[in-house]
């Protein structure tokens, strides 16, 4: 089954792991509604986070191409590595999962969305987009309306 691309990553992550990672971005958002001279200084830090897809292809090609050097210096055997990890990488980009996921997940790297909905929520609370809210003194509410239109 093709999963699309926007829910085949959450959808083989644990709900536990799900929940933590949104948990963790409401608190970033939260957090920043109460520091927002800090806004800037995390925006720079999500535009140098690596999101889950980009680690598994950096992780995936660095197996594939050790395996062929070593197939072609050492032992063809180990042609069987880049094999391995090619239909795996395949069965991520039709599926949305494959075995160093789960890890990844807990590790805690995010889907591109993720880290997207923390970015455009803090760009909200910056007045990117305009007002939002009920007030700038309302931290709490201030960040569950960013949430929100960073969700949308």
């Amino acid at each position: 089954m093709v999963a699309s691309t926007v829910e085949r990553v959450p959808r083989y992550t644990s709900a536990s792991v799900d929940r933590e990672i949104m948990h963790e971005i409401a608190a970033s958002v939260s957090w920043h509604a109460a520091h927002p001279e800090e806004i800037d200084r995390r925006l720079r830090e999500l535009d140098r986070e690596w999101d889950v897809e980009r680690t598994l292809e950096a992780n995936a090609s660095t197996l594939a191409f050790t395996g062929v050097v070593l197939g072609a210096a050492l032992d063809k055997r180990w042609l069987a590595l880049p094999a391995l990890v090619t239909a795996f990488l395949f069965q991520h980009a039709v599926q949305g999962w494959c075995p160093p996921l789960p890890l990844l997940r807990r590790l805690g790297f995010r889907t591109a969305r993720e880290i997207d909905t923390e970015r455009y929520a803090l760009k909200a609370l910056r007045g990117d987009f305009g007002p939002i809210g009920p007030g700038p003194h309302d931290h709490d509410s201030r960040a569950s309306h960013a949430l929100q239109a960073a969700r949308l």
